[in-house]
């Protein structure tokens, strides 16, 4: 294993030497085998040795020797150009590696950070904090992964490299006729070759008896090869899709043992499973004829179960459905087999009594963590891949009916299934669990990115922002359906993300530029918006994540006005500012009078849930701002302050501790809110004017105006006494 010093102090200079001597061994070893020096070559001997009357012995000893000769010479060309490759490659590599690490290492010193051998970070010593400052738990933890995953990027090179270069020099007597391109090519090969090493180890039976050592060395090279599709198409082809249904069915739920393995075995269990959906994901965008028969085969095995192995026992043996989509919790599946295989699967569904056909064996590691339900491992599965999400739900040829079934609660949907049960005490856990994830799939959708990436934002399409606009005027016009919801967390994400599009839609006909298509919120008509966002912002953490990305967009909008305020009167800048803050204010309203009704009319939630909520979702008030930037060309800087005291402004105004006070009117609650969201607003216009370089007391002139305009549209748009705004 490299070390942080290894890798900082590496000299390169003798592997720059040996690429330039390859090169020169490989152009004249061409020379040698084509004749292209333009004098005598193995390509005219063996010619020659072909078309010479050869006689006696010499007509088969002599000539297939000769022949044979001349042959190892393009062997050796071969050779040598993949030793080229694999240095030249490995070059490349090193110097990147090299450069990343002194690039972690440099900003790691900027802020008091000692990068320990292995790739750990650790603060300098306490004269130097004295002096430079303390390093948070955030910043040695950012160093430690981004030391720790260069390391692992330089030994899997290392690896690769050492690997490519034996294999090439195994011979004794003869050269290699493998061609190796790359040193990525070289993965392939490697990745292939330990594909088919563990698939005949598959193919000896008893996988449930592997050890837990050998469990983890297929699991290291799952690891290693997650993204190497190479190793994933040939393992999973080899397998055939039964084959692989039955793997993963031995492996998840061993004969005689009921499903039940000790804590250690379900913990590698637990990594196998991620990787191998991982794989398997990679697997299926490859485009050959082995992997399109793979994907076509595993979605005819969707709809038959599983024979029980030997040993297994009773039991109800699982659908191919059930066991496949164990496996697509991770990764991003092809969009294609996505369609197919979903749309199947809930025509399966569909046949069958309302999940009374499903097998009770327990397929997914830790137990109980993730759903057994297929189809909340289908909602996954799209959740981790956008376009196929939102071609399931809004733009596919099956998106109508996909949609009544899985989102609407009108007659044969889900959702009337799941309250059905509910009437007779069952599916609780379940339709949690399957709102959870049917969530993350609108998520991904509305967003464009995997709903638990962290990925800068895109510009939202013209398909993404209509679907925003059908999922706001569902929810809106049948705010009931929210109630004590798990959709609840992802709708408050879907909101933070298109908060420009809320605000534009609650700011009467003054235009609010939005990040790519519009979402048209404006044409849903307030009433709609507002019991949507009243029913979403019950749920702390959508509370959290709205507030943050109102704050945030609201301070960018101010800060808007300011940037270029050259030839704007006093009066009309005071006036555009109090426009601007508006439809946060009324936002804010709405989201005071979501948190009362939780805390004080149903009860389902308390003060110190929604204090966590606004901490946990700070990351929606930098978001909220990087996708301003699309509209306004902030600096860096700018980005960096506005984003931070939005998320300072919202923990000091809307966290609050009413452990003293529980039995507190709700009015006098609100009351309270109505002040802080004023507060707010006063602290985003006369930040926003002192950095434009207004005066303390000219900033607190405009920002005063501004925050008396909050009061005003608070309780316009806002709460209302005794109700729901």
């Amino acid at each position: 294993m490299l070390t942080v010093q290894d890798l900082l102090g590496l000299r390169l200079g003798k592997l720059a030497s040996a690429v330039d001597d390859w090169e020169v061994m490989a152009r004249r070893l061409s020379e040698l085998a084509t004749g292209g020096g333009g004098g005598d070559s193995a390509a005219l001997l063996k010619r020659k040795a072909e078309l010479a009357n050869w006689k006696g012995v010499n007509a088969t000893v002599g000539k297939a020797f000769v022949v044979k000769t001349a042959s190892e010479f393009d062997d050796a060309v071969t050779s040598a150009q993949s030793v080229l490759a694999v240095l030249q490659g490995a070059l490349k590599a090193f110097a990147r590696h090299k450069d990343e690490m002194e690039r972690v290492a440099d900003s790691a010193a900027k802020r008091n950070i000692r990068i320990t051998p292995a790739g750990g970070a650790e603060a300098r010593s306490p004269q130097d904090a004295a002096k430079d400052g303390v390093p948070t738990q955030m910043e040695l933890v950012a160093t430690m992964r981004d030391a720790t995953r260069v390391l692992q990027e330089a030994d899997e090179t290392d690896r690769v490299a050492e690997r490519a270069l034996r294999a090439l020099a195994r011979g004794k007597h003869d050269f290699s006729d493998v061609r190796v391109n790359s040193l990525d090519h070289a993965k392939d090969l490697q990745g292939r070759a330990d594909a088919d090493r563990w698939a005949k180890e598959v193919a000896k039976g008893d996988v449930a008896g592997w050890s837990d050592e050998k469990l983890k060395r297929f699991n290291d090279d799952l690891d290693r090869y997650r993204d190497t599709p190479a190793f994933g198409e040939r393992f999973a082809t080899k397998l055939g899709a039964e084959g692989t249904l039955r793997f993963w069915r031995d492996l998840a739920h061993p004969a005689d043992t009921l499903g039940v393995v000790g804590p250690e075995r379900a913990e590698i269990l637990g990594d196998v499973q991620e990787n191998l959906s991982l794989t398997l994901a990679g697997a299926t965008r490859v485009d050959s004829p082995e992997m399109d028969a793979w994907k076509k085969d595993m979605i005819e095995a969707g709809g038959k179960r599983l024979p029980a192995g030997p040993g297994m026992g009773g039991g109800t043996p699982p659908y191919g459905f059930e066991v496949m989509t164990s496996l697509m919790h991770k990764g991003k599946f092809d969009t294609k087999f996505l369609q197919d295989y979903g749309g199947r699967l809930l025509e399966h569904e569909r046949g069958l009594p309302p999940f009374a056909s499903w097998s009770s064996q327990n397929l997914n590691y830790p137990p109980g963590e993730a759903s057994s339900d297929p189809v909340s491992g289908l909602m996954e599965s799209l959740s981790h891949n956008p376009e196929a999400s939102l071609e399931f739900f809004h733009t596919g040829p099956g998106a109508e009916s996909n949609w009544n079934y899985l989102v609407g609660h009108g007659e044969g949907s889900r959702n009337q299934a799941f309250t059905a049960m509910g009437l007779v005490g069952m599916g609780g856990a379940g339709r949690d669990q399957y709102e959870t994830s049917l969530g993350h799939a609108l998520e991904s959708a509305a967003i464009r990115t995997p709903y638990d990436a962290d990925e800068p934002p895109k510009a939202h399409s013209d398909a993404s922002a209509s679907f925003v606009n059908r999922l706001v005027d569902y929810y809106g016009r049948n705010p009931e359906i929210l109630e004590d919801s798990k959709l609840r967390g992802s709708m408050g994400n879907i909101t933070a993300e298109y908060m420009r599009d809320f605000q534009d839609g609650m700011n009467g006909e003054r235009e609010i530029k939005t990040h790519g298509s519009n979402a048209n919120i404006r044409n849903l008509g307030m009433s709609t918006v507002r019991d949507f966002l009243g029913a979403v912002g019950t749920d702390p953490g959508a509370y959290g994540a709205i507030l943050n990305a109102q704050q945030s967009t609201t301070t960018q909008l101010v800060h808007e006005t300011f940037q270029n305020p050259d030839g704007l009167s006093e009066e009309t800048v005071k006036s555009d500012v109090s426009n601007k803050v508006a439809p946060g204010a009324g936002i804010a309203g709405i989201m005071a009078e979501a948190r009362t009704q939780a805390i004080y009319d149903d009860r389902i939630a308390a003060d110190e849930e929604f204090n966590s909520g606004i901490d946990t979702a700070g990351k929606w008030a930098e978001r909220a701002i990087t996708i301003g930037v699309s509209n306004v060309p902030y600096v860096n800087d700018a980005v960096g302050w506005i984003a931070e005291d939005a998320r300072e402004s919202v923990v000091d105004k809307y966290s609050r501790d009413s452990s003293k006070d529980a039995a507190q009117e709700r009015q006098t609650f609100l009351d309270g809110q109505r002040e802080s969201s004023a507060d707010a607003t006063y602290d985003a216009v006369h930040s926003a004017a002192r950095q434009q370089g207004q005066s303390p007391a000219e900033a607190a002139v405009v920002a005063e105006t501004a925050r008396r305009s909050t009061i005003v549209q608070y309780e316009i748009s806002g709460p209302k006494e005794g109700g729901a705004g």
